[in-house]
Protein backbone atom coordinates (compact mmCIF):
# COMPACT_ATOMS: atom_id res chain seq x y z
CA UNK A 1 0.00 0.00 0.00
CA UNK A 2 1.88 3.73 -0.88
CA UNK A 3 2.49 5.68 1.64
CA UNK A 4 0.11 8.51 1.04
CA UNK A 5 -2.81 5.86 1.30
CA UNK A 6 -1.72 5.20 4.84
CA UNK A 7 -1.17 8.72 5.88
CA UNK A 8 -4.95 9.45 5.26
CA UNK A 9 -6.14 6.40 7.19
CA UNK A 10 -7.68 7.13 10.81
CA UNK A 11 -5.87 5.13 14.00
CA UNK A 12 -8.50 2.76 14.02
CA UNK A 13 -8.45 1.69 10.25
CA UNK A 14 -4.52 1.72 10.91
CA UNK A 15 -5.03 -1.01 13.49
CA UNK A 16 -7.43 -3.17 11.21
CA UNK A 17 -4.53 -2.89 8.49
CA UNK A 18 -2.00 -4.14 11.32
CA UNK A 19 -4.20 -6.82 12.55
CA UNK A 20 -4.43 -8.17 8.97
CA UNK A 21 -1.02 -8.02 7.83
CA UNK A 22 0.08 -9.41 11.59
CA UNK A 23 -2.29 -12.87 10.24
CA UNK A 24 -0.66 -12.89 7.09
CA UNK A 25 2.69 -12.73 7.97
CA UNK A 26 1.71 -15.70 10.63
CA UNK A 27 -0.10 -17.62 7.71
CA UNK A 28 3.38 -16.56 5.61
CA UNK A 29 5.34 -18.28 8.10
CA UNK A 30 3.25 -21.73 8.51
CA UNK A 31 3.62 -22.44 5.01
CA UNK A 32 6.98 -21.65 5.08
CA UNK A 33 7.78 -24.09 7.36
CA UNK A 34 5.40 -26.86 5.98
CA UNK A 35 7.35 -26.16 2.44
CA UNK A 36 4.26 -24.47 0.82
CA UNK A 37 5.22 -21.16 0.66
CA UNK A 38 4.85 -20.02 -3.71
CA UNK A 39 6.01 -16.85 -3.05
CA UNK A 40 9.14 -16.19 -0.65
CA UNK A 41 9.08 -12.18 -1.46
CA UNK A 42 5.43 -12.03 0.21
CA UNK A 43 7.48 -12.50 3.67
CA UNK A 44 9.13 -9.18 3.29
CA UNK A 45 6.40 -7.13 1.83
CA UNK A 46 4.07 -8.08 4.78
CA UNK A 47 7.05 -7.06 7.26
CA UNK A 48 7.97 -4.14 5.49
CA UNK A 49 3.89 -2.68 5.72
CA UNK A 50 3.35 -3.68 9.38
CA UNK A 51 6.73 -1.55 9.89
CA UNK A 52 5.12 1.38 8.06
CA UNK A 53 1.83 1.02 9.78
CA UNK A 54 3.38 1.24 13.30
CA UNK A 55 5.34 3.87 12.26
CA UNK A 56 2.56 5.97 11.36
CA UNK A 57 0.49 5.02 14.53
CA UNK A 58 3.79 5.74 16.75
CA UNK A 59 3.39 9.26 14.81
CA UNK A 60 0.42 9.93 15.43
CA UNK A 61 0.41 8.90 19.13
CA UNK A 62 3.45 11.60 19.58
CA UNK A 63 1.14 14.33 17.87
CA UNK A 64 -2.23 14.06 20.46
CA UNK A 65 0.41 13.86 23.12
CA UNK A 66 2.57 16.80 22.36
Amino acid sequence: MAKTDLKSKTADELEALLSNYKKEGMNLRFQKSMGQLEKPSRIKVVRKEIARIKTLLNLQEKKTNA
